[in-house]
């Protein structure tokens, strides 16, 4: 409480707690569970990667000044590497927990070769000659042998060798790559008269044979090691003729990436552990793990688990509203049907389908003319990629603005830029210095009238894959003025188009920052006035000091204000004379909580946005990012109710204290209410 601003980072590790605790929810179906904990390590493993990198550079370059917190960066470093002790540990906890309780619905997780019996030894024994010993490269490390290269997050074997020499005895060391294209668990043989579905862990398998790489030797010790690299891009992409060559060269030196973090198996010898603190020059962030390395292998694993549909929530299929229906059944396609309306999708209660339904169609319709788009991150066959080549190869201009720098997801995109430029579309890797972050996607079309332009706005990547696995909002609209807003925008960053004065847009890092301020202080202004105000923002992070400052204000000006977060939240609510009326809740549930959606009461006439933005410091100084007003009175009274009906959950919501600690919303006098099972089930009662 000594400052009115919480720390990022570990506001970041207190969300990463809320996932873990997620997977530690006896209520959460138990294959959900094993993934909420993969999705803690894989965040992570981004965190460290990242933030935790950047950090310890600033270190190195002698950077001593404090933040707005008021940690300066050794002294961060210290308490966020003590909170991510405290995370991992407690995860194990939970793994353990965990893998009983799969036990008991006869799912086996084995880590000792010995737990197999005969039968099982046998067949491990023959798929280790067959399959794993054939791409196994034993790597030696002496004066004649350098330290070879140990990736990012790869699993590799520290093994401690011993050979007499006459009367002396000498260690040796070596390591081998656990490979990365074979299953991380492996499918016994069932024991006989049981039920039970055993699986035991490669490198199980592997420290089982590991002497016969070594012949001549004797294996003192063998354990598992990970190491963590700084994966962050340093891009010089003014000095740089060919944007998309450059990333390919830094992704090919992310393997060489300044260590960060050294995970081991714990109780690893001490000769192998200080082989590898010292080669990699780290000690104060070695973590010794009492389980398997690298629970990311749940996420995977109990996605593709058959026939245990029981251990998992209920699928649910994501429903196409009926007035789309009814416009593929008598026109054929969606553009009447946006000509005359509005339309709002909301994922992944409702398909993402009409999203790639409509490229598709405006691909193949002979009066559309242009399809500009941009892309962020993309799935791994996107029908929207291939429906944009078709519609290239038609001779329609299709323009893609592709984000090369989508952390993590840099080599897809350069694949689909190739794609797409094959295919005779014209591709633009953004502006110099910022990401392209906006989800935009524009269609001209000649019509009888002349030409109208089409337009979807969203909250979350043109990504089929994750619209079924995070909320998120889009909007189909032929608004002029909006279309008017979406050219500009991709002639500004496809040309030398200068900024213009938006008439429904507000874009980052031109104007957002500064137009979400002016809606605050308007709100700040009624409140004075006596008029109603109040602000509903629904965002994934809250960074940004000026903004949250405003917040301070309006909310001593008697502004409610009620903040939907995700993650990282910067902003101390309830503390008296400063944030008494705002309140923080972020929920973590089923699906990644995504859209971004914005309220302003505006004295009784409210005024919605929906945005590609948070408001974080990134979002609106260093991206592309687009906040569109919606115009359509129903479109507008149904986002009103979906902000409302997360603001009532009291089930997987939890409030932010003055403290920065965050607790469960009490639900003990009032009725359960879960937002995202009442978003199911609302969606549910539409389908006829």
């Amino acid at each position: 409480m000594s400052n009115q601003y919480m720390n990022r980072d570990v506001s970041w590790l207190q969300f990463n707690h809320r996932v873990l605790e997620e997977a530690q929810d006896s209520t959460t179906p138990l294959l959900e569970r094993g993934k909420f904990l993969g999705i803690v390590s894989s965040n992570l493993d981004e965190f460290m990667s990242v933030r935790v990198a950047s950090i310890i550079d600033q270190i190195r370059a002698g950077y001593t000044k404090a933040d707005l917190t008021g940690f300066t960066p050794r002294v961060l470093l210290h308490t966020i590497m003590q909170q991510v002790r405290e995370l991992v540990a407690s995860q194990m906890t939970v793994y353990r927990q965990f893998t009983r309780a799969l036990a008991n619905e006869g799912l086996v997780l084995l880590e000792q070769y010995e737990e197999l019996n005969l039968t099982q030894q046998r067949a491990m024994n023959e798929y280790y000659n067959d399959i794993v010993a054939p791409v196994l490269t034993p790597m030696a490390v002496d004066q004649s042998r350098p330290f070879p290269l140990v990736h990012h997050s790869g699993l590799y074997l520290a093994v401690v060798l011993q050979k007499e020499t006459g009367s002396q005895s000498q260690w040796y060391f070596a390591i081998v790559h656990v490979p990365a294209l074979l299953p991380r668990l492996m499918l016994l043989p069932k024991r006989r008269n049981s039920n039970k579905t055993e699986y035991v862990f490669i490198e199980t398998i592997m420290k089982q044979h590991i002497h016969s790489l070594f012949a001549s030797y004797t294996v003192r010790s063998v354990s598992v090691f990970r190491l963590t690299r700084n994966a962050d891009l340093s891009l010089d992409e003014e000095g740089s003729d060919d944007l998309l060559v450059a990333i390919e060269k830094e992704l090919h030196k992310r393997k060489w990436g300044n260590p960060i973090r050294l995970e081991v198996e714990q109780h690893m010898h001490p000769h192998a552990l200080h082989v590898l603190q010292a080669e990699f020059n780290i000690t104060e962030h070695t973590f010794s793990i009492e389980g398997p390395l690298d629970l990311t292998y749940l996420i995977p694993f109990f996605h593709t688990l058959q026939n245990y549909d029981r251990l998992r929530y209920p699928a649910i299929e994501p429903i196409v509203p009926q007035r789309v229906l009814a416009s593929y059944k008598e026109e054929g396609h969606l553009f009447s049907l946006i000509a005359k309306q509005d339309v709002l999708l909301h994922h992944p209660y409702e398909s993402f389908d009409p999203v790639t339904e409509f490229v598709l169609q405006a691909a193949h319709d002979p009066h559309v003319l242009a399809i500009k788009m941009t892309l962020y991150r993309v799935s791994g066959h996107s029908l929207l990629v291939q429906s944009l080549g078709a519609a290239a190869q038609q001779g329609k201009q299709v323009t893609v603005i592709v984000e090369l720098k989508a952390r993590f997801d840099e080599e897809r995109n350069i694949a689909w830029a190739r794609t797409l430029e094959q295919a005779g579309c014209h591709v633009v890797y953004g502006l110099v210095g910022l990401k392209t972050h906006a989800k935009v996607l524009l269609v001209v079309r000649q019509e009888p009238k002349g030409l109208r332009r089409y337009v979807h706005v969203g909250t979350g990547n043109y990504n089929d894959t994750t619209a079924k696995l995070y909320t998120d909002i889009g909007l189909f609209t032929s608004h002029p003025s909006i279309g008017e807003d979406a050219t500009a925008l991709f002639n500004e960053m496809t040309g030398y188009s200068a900024p213009r004065h938006w008439k429904a847009f507000s874009v980052a890092p031109q104007d957002l920052r500064d137009q979400v301020i002016a809606l605050i202080r308007q709100e700040t202004a009624h409140a004075r006035a006596g008029k109603r105000a109040r602000i509903i923002a629904k965002m994934n992070g809250l960074s940004h000091k000026e903004i949250i400052d405003e917040l301070y204000v309006a909310s001593q000006a008697g502004v409610t204000v009620d903040l939907i977060v995700r993650g990282v939240c910067c902003l101390r609510p309830g503390v008296p004379e400063l944030s008494e009326r705002i309140q923080v809740l972020s929920i973590v549930d089923r699906f990644l909580e995504h859209s971004r959606v914005y309220y302003f009461e505006n004295a009784g006439k409210p005024k919605i946005y929906v945005s590609s933005a948070d408001w974080l410091t990134r979002n609106l100084t260093r991206r592309i990012e687009v906040m569109c007003p919606v115009y359509d009175e129903a479109i507008r009274q149904s986002l009103i109710r979906i902000l409302h009906a997360y603001l009532q959950d009291n089930v997987k919501a939890r409030k932010l204290l003055p403290t920065g600690a965050y607790v469960r919303v009490n639900n003990e006098d009032e009725r359960p209410f879960r937002v995202q099972f009442a978003s199911i089930h609302v969606n549910d009662s539409k389908v006829e």
